[in-house]
């Protein structure tokens, strides 16, 4: 027995039957319950996977972000993903956090998922490989990793109650398989459960895909919990093995589990079990030396900050550069900087992801910053809006005090003239409940409320200084739970509390923004900006505890034609243009999936002009997942760039500017059009058949689907550019070894001018298989640097998982005989070599 089990048996030896109960349902949003008499703590965890955002949605303490997990899995670099994982645990310390909720490994089936931008790729492998050197990262800081969402949580919609119809084959090759390499190569602490069911039964009451294969199988010793408001059961939860119901206060434990025992639908020993493995992640928190209860801090350092901008330089992949107009260089002295993505920074996507940042660096910042050092000119012009809400107020305002952002107040009994502009409120307002300043204008106020103040149903004021930065007439939209008002120096702009809008109860998917124009704002003028909101036909209907969602917004307001017209202008007089397009937070988010992957607005017609006014225009599409590229022919110079964290903006200027020669490969497949896409039509609303998504392409996915069908994509799997150029050779196969151990091995040239690396990936077909199997599949990797002229010899060593399939007729694995091919290319396309090798005897395993 490990020191850590032995540990939790003795702390469990001490607590009674209502105490063991206690355990098992969480103490709020971030917290488990503790027992204080038997010296049990109470442990705190956060969202990620991109950053750390503490105890508060609402009112938080600032965080550094990382890019996206798509970005992440670009950068195909293991030794990367394990510096961000360290990373994150020190930020972890700093907020006193003992329990991260990342990473998350669910595959990309469709481009329209919600929270596809999460996760690391549509490949299990890769996904699997980069998730294993993030927890390996976070864990060596004495923080625990929770790899979620378990499993096939793959689309937003009727997320918790729709069933995943996939088969054993698929579930066991594609699905569980990156948890199941995690829980091989990097053992993390935690699991999350997801919300939807697998072929029927809701994962969190699962008990064969928690006991047999997670535990039993594999041998996980770790906790695993549930997601946020995901269990939907007493007994049946646990039971399957479920550990933990989170958050608090329990709705399916506590009393009702009191009285299962009553009926002897569960037994104390089922207690026992669920409340060891509680207490055996309480084992680790304390071994971390994390306080609890513990103050909560940023991390901010000179080398923290590299490691946000190499990681978003490194997620960043060239697509297209057939002018060779990149890297820009000194000779370049007029940039355009054009498009709704350049100006502010898109950091991360939507949902329980997205953080208040310690700080950022937009697009447009970092190429001036980049500019001013070879002496260029730059002029900017947004061309086109994208967004789905308003862009947020944050970068326009400021307290009374000159502080960023604003003051709120709160009261629990309607002031009089609260709604409107009756001098009763405005001169002379009661004392507020409570009051706080706050940085951001996007409050989910689910937490960071002084609930012994503020009652659930309360008064709520926003104040702040509003101060635009162009001359024009300016939109300004809010949205809010509830009814409300909004004022601008005294007088009403926005009315929703005679006809108040439809209560939205998911702070995730709120309906659209409610918007005027207020004409002839002055750039550096500030405005006393109000917003004003009644909850009380909100606050009772809510299901969880929350005092209202207010965000609120603004852009200047531009004439769509005018604006394309300028854009172009800028593009004729500029030696380069720099067009930054895409989607942001609120088109990929948790609770929504996209509608389709078209670029939003005017976008298309925006590059389609800019292309034709100045040829040398680099476009860059930021975006979580695969978008619609209807100009593709058209452009010369194209960059994928995902959403990369703090320092988007100046990991984009490296390389542009060539201080960094890009490196990234697309981790999923970018399809020509969403019909080419091996989900289609079978996801999402469109697809679901009575509460039912059939995976129909069984083991087909991504690039596996696309080779099959021989159906060409826009952008391959594994496909990324370089300013070098590099060659392969000397491809040598080990034999393979009576238990499917074996390498490849061969040489990789640096043939340009520039040091480089390159991504160097192995595939492997197997033509004899005795079921049908895709033509190639991803095994083995690795990322090479190399100089101008530099030669390496690589080594890559491949397993028996590199052999086999799963066979759902005898529930095992199986390597079959025979001859296997082994590919080596630059991508899942571009196949540099080609030999094979022969396993001499079947053989077939279970578990690990």
């Amino acid at each position: 027995m490990a020191s850590s089990d032995r540990d939790a048996s003795a702390t469990l030896a001490k607590l009674n039957l209502p105490q063991k109960i206690k355990l098992l349902s969480g103490l709020g949003w971030w917290h488990t319950e503790p027992v204080h008499e038997a010296g049990v703590q109470s442990m705190r965890f956060s969202d990620g996977p991109n950053g750390v955002r503490g105890t508060r949605f609402f009112n938080g303490v600032p965080s550094s972000c990382f890019p996206a997990s798509t970005g992440l899995g670009s950068s195909f670099d293991v030794e990367l993903a394990h510096k961000v994982g360290e990373a994150l645990g020190d930020e972890c310390r700093a907020k006193s956090t003992h329990v991260l909720l990342a990473p998350t490994v669910n595959i990309q089936r469709s481009p329209l998922g919600g929270r596809g931008f999460e996760s690391f790729s549509e490949d299990p492998l890769l996904n699997g490989a980069v998730a294993s050197a993030y927890i390996n990262g976070l864990q060596s800081k004495g923080v625990s990793a929770t790899i979620k969402h378990f499993v096939a949580n793959d689309q937003e919609f009727e997320r918790m109650s729709i069933s995943s119809e996939v088969s054993e084959r698929a579930l066991r090759e594609i699905y569980l398989r990156p948890f199941q390499l995690a829980v091989k190569d990097a053992n993390p602490w935690a699991i999350m459960t997801a919300y939807n069911r697998v072929n029927g039964t809701h994962v969190s009451e699962d008990k064969r895909l928690l006991e047999d294969v997670l535990r039993k199988e594999w041998g996980f010793k770790g906790m695993v919990m549930s997601d946020w408001i995901g269990v939907y059961s007493t007994t049946g939860s646990i039971k399957a093995g479920l550990d933990l119901e989170m958050p608090g206060p329990s709705v399916m434990r506590g009393k009702a589990l009191e009285r299962a025992l009553i009926a002897q639908k569960v037994l104390p020993r089922d207690i026992d079990e669920r409340a060891a493995k509680v207490l055996g992640l309480l084992d680790h928190a304390r071994a971390s030396g994390i306080p609890f209860n513990g103050p909560e801090g940023s991390v901010d350092t000179p080398e923290l900050r590299q490691l946000l901008r190499t990681a978003a330089a490194d997620s960043v992949v060239l697509l297209k550069n057939e002018k060779g107009l990149l890297p820009l260089t000194n000779q370049t002295k007029k940039i355009a900087v054009i498009g709704p993505n350049a100006k502010p920074a898109m950091t991360s996507g939507g949902g329980s992801a997205r953080l208040l940042s310690t700080y950022t660096v937009s697009p447009l910042q970092g190429v001036l910053a980049a500019a001013e050092e070879v002496g260029a000119e730059v002029k900017y012009t947004v061309g086109a809006t994208s967004h789905k809400y308003l862009p947020l107020l944050d970068p326009l305002i400021r307290q009374s005090d000159g502080q960023p952002g604003a003051f709120m107040e709160f009261w629990n009994q309607p002031p009089p003239g609260f709604m409107k502009t009756d001098p009763d409120f405005n001169l002379t307002p009661p004392a507020p409940a409570w009051s706080t300043p706050t940085l951001g204008s996007n409050c989910i106020m689910i937490d960071g409320v002084d609930e012994t103040k503020v009652d659930p149903v309360c008064w709520i004021r926003y104040s702040t200084k509003f101060t635009p930065d162009e001359d024009g007439d300016w939109a300004i939209g809010v949205n809010v739970t509830g009814a409300g008002n909004v004022f601008l120096d005294g007088k009403i702009i926005i009315d929703l509390s005679t006809n108040p809008p439809p209560v939205s109860l998911f702070t995730g998917s709120l309906p659209p923004d409610t918007r005027t124009v207020v004409n002839g704002l002055k750039a550096g003028q500030a405005y006393d900006l109000e917003i004003r909101i009644d909850n009380s036909t909100y606050a009772p209907l809510s299901p969880f505890p929350c005092w209202g969602v207010l965000r609120a917004g603004a852009i200047r307001d531009v004439n769509p034609e005018a604006a394309i017209e300028e854009a172009v202008a800028f593009a004729k007089e500029s030696d380069v243009a720099i067009l930054v397009i895409g989607l942001n937070h609120d088109w990929e988010t948790e609770g929504d999936d996209r509608a389709n992957m078209e670029l939003p607005g005017l976008t298309n017609r925006l590059v389609s002009e800019v292309l034709s006014a100045n040829p040398n225009t680099v476009v860059v599409n930021q975006s979580g997942t695969p978008v619609g590229i209807p100009w593709v022919n058209e452009v010369a110079t194209l960059l994928q760039a995902f959403y990369g964290g703090n320092e988007l903006g100046n990991g984009l200027a490296d390389v542009l500017f060539g201080k960094v020669n890009p490196s990234g490969k697309l981790p999923l497949t970018f399809p020509k059009r969403l019909e080419d896409n091996p989900s289609y039509p079978s996801f999402g609303n469109k697809g679901q058949e009575a509460g039912k998504i059939h995976y129909n392409e069984g083991i087909f996915v991504g690039y596996r689907s696309y080779e099959i069908r021989k159906l060409d994509p826009l952008f391959p799997f594994g496909f990324g550019l370089s300013y070098s150029q590099f060659e392969y050779s000397d491809l040598e196969v080990s034999p393979i070894s009576s238990s499917g151990e074996f390498a490849v091995s061969f040489k990789i040239r640096n043939t340009g001018k520039i040091e480089g690396r390159e991504v160097a990936q192995v595939y492997v077909s197997d033509p004899q298989s005795s079921l049908p199997r895709a033509l190639k599949e991803l095994r083995g990797f690795t990322k090479v640097q190399l100089q101008p002229g530099e030669s390496k010899s690589v080594k890559v060593s491949l397993d028996k998982y590199a052999l086999s399939f799963y066979d759902e007729r005898d529930g095992q694995w199986v390597a079959e005989q025979g001859s296997f091919g082994v590919l080596v290319g630059s991508s899942s396309a571009d196949i540099r070599l080609q030999g094979e090798t022969k396993l001499e005897k079947t053989f077939t395993w279970r578990g690990l």
